[in-house]
């Protein structure tokens, strides 16, 4: 490191640099400082673990991440499919505005959009997300064992509400 000029030290001694770490000694205590400073300079330290120091002695387990082996499937994404009901959406929302403004009946409203990531039950005929749809078919398997239910005329029941939602008149003023 640096030079192996001698210096003079206060007490008139020449000091030597050390090869390894540049730190300056007298010849004598050179001779044995070079190896040890060649040893210590070769070990690679383990970084300290301040945790393991701490928990050392306590009945405190230490708490080691783990790494998600099993990542969930990524899904494809229906941007496309999201973006055509939101824009049919909007022009049926304006068709309804301008039948409003002009008297005129109301248009028939847009068909629902089936999102293909639902499940659907097959007692109620009603669709869910995958963790409320198994909840669901189960309560409602117990419900069906209890009632008679007709899946044609739950599809109708549901069909008529979603008409009788649509044909709601609009507040005179």
């Amino acid at each position: 490191m640096a030079g192996t000029e001698p210096f003079l030290a206060d007490g008139n001694q020449e000091l030597f640099p050390c090869e390894v770490c540049g730190r300056r000694f007298a010849a004598d205590v050179l001779e044995r400082h070079g190896p040890i400073c060649r040893k210590l300079f070769n070990k690679k330290h383990k970084p300290f673990n301040s945790l393991k120091q701490r928990l050392q002695g306590t009945d405190i387990l230490t708490v080691r991440k783990t790494t998600h082996s099993q990542h969930q499937p990524v899904r494809k994404s229906n941007w496309r499919q999201q973006h055509e009901d939101f824009i049919n959406a909007i022009r049926s929302a304006k068709q309804c505005t301008l039948a409003i403004k002009e008297g005129q009946p109301l248009p028939p409203p847009p068909p629902p959009s089936i999102n293909p990531d639902y499940i659907q039950c097959p007692y109620c005929m009603r669709r869910f997300n995958e963790t409320a749809a198994t909840r669901h078919i189960n309560f409602c398997k117990d419900q069906s064992s209890r009632k008679v239910f007709d899946p044609a005329q739950t599809a109708a029941k549901l069909a008529s509400r979603a008409q009788g939602r649509a044909q709601v008149s609009p507040k005179k003023e």
